[in-house]
């Protein structure tokens, strides 16, 4: 990931509804949420749901689909693992993190 992509994905996160919003969709899922039941669910009135979700998809970190008439929309697990892997890329001293090792913290011996 480049540097001005994780700065516009870290500066759409960096506001207490977008984050709000985008941690939601993540805990849907890829089937997502409609943008109806989004606003419903964080009482966001859909002018200022619209507003954020456009930042949100202008940093790529959600995705809409319209089905019939409803909007979906979902996190962009894709551009949120990249900003993960660029924030932690040189973690460890270089070495690779695993998912079941904590590299961070010493180890008792």
């Amino acid at each position: 990931m480049e540097m001005n992509i994780a700065i516009k994905a870290l500066a759409a996160l960096a506001h207490e509804t977008r984050l709000t919003i985008f941690r939601v969709l993540v805990q849907a899922g890829e089937s997502g949420v409609p943008a109806g039941q989004l606003a419903k669910s964080l009482s966001i009135p859909n002018a200022t749901l619209s507003f954020h979700l456009k930042e949100l998809a202008h940093a790529e970190l959600v995705i809409s689909r319209q089905e019939s008439r409803f909007i979906y929309y979902s996190a962009n697990f894709a551009t949120m693992n990249a900003l993960l892997g660029y924030l932690t890329q040189n973690c460890c001293a270089g070495i690779p993190c695993s998912s079941t090792e904590v590299c961070c913290d010493e180890k008792i011996t």
